[in-house]
């Protein structure tokens, strides 16, 4: 299969959009989730949502964090493996949920793991930081952007 041609330049065509979409990335990094977790989140719902780029991306900035490839190349079965905390796999399906909502309607079970390792205030942070890749993952998608080589 043929990669996709991009379609146009979004932090160009719209740079005050871009600007409110950076201004949340920073809100969330102040909200004091781990960096692993919010790496974790990212790479799980961009792999979720066919962003290659997001993908790539964040992969590239786990390794860059010290992250292992085993836990790295294992997101996308973390349930099939023992190499997240109990922590993370509350997190990684609330991820799921959240960004396969039509189809999960963020259940009561997955709810009450959120709830039994983060406090609300972490809860909230929780969804601002997958509410926020999903938001990426549309335009990386939506536009077609590419990693590069």
């Amino acid at each position: 299969m043929q990669a996709h041609t991009p379609r146009i330049d979004f932090y160009a065509a719209a740079p005050d959009a871009m600007k409110a979409m950076m201004a949340m990335e920073v809100a969330i990094g102040k909200l004091g989730l781990e960096p692993a977790l919010v790496e974790l989140i990212k790479l799980r719902a961009s792999q979720i949502n066919g962003c290659a780029y997001c993908v790539d991306l964040h992969a590239g900035d786990m390794r860059k964090q010290g992250e292992s490839e085993r836990r790295i190349t294992g997101v996308s079965v973390w349930r099939e493996t023992p190499f997240y905390t109990p922590r993370e796999r509350a997190a990684l399906a609330w991820t799921e949920a959240l960004t396969l909502l039509a189809q999960t309607h963020a259940p009561d079970a997955d709810y009450a793991a959120l709830a039994e390792h983060f406090t609300p205030a972490e809860m909230v942070a929780v969804t601002m930081a997958v509410n926020s890749i999903n938001n990426w993952n549309r335009f990386g998608v939506g536009f077609r952007k590419l990693p590069t080589l």
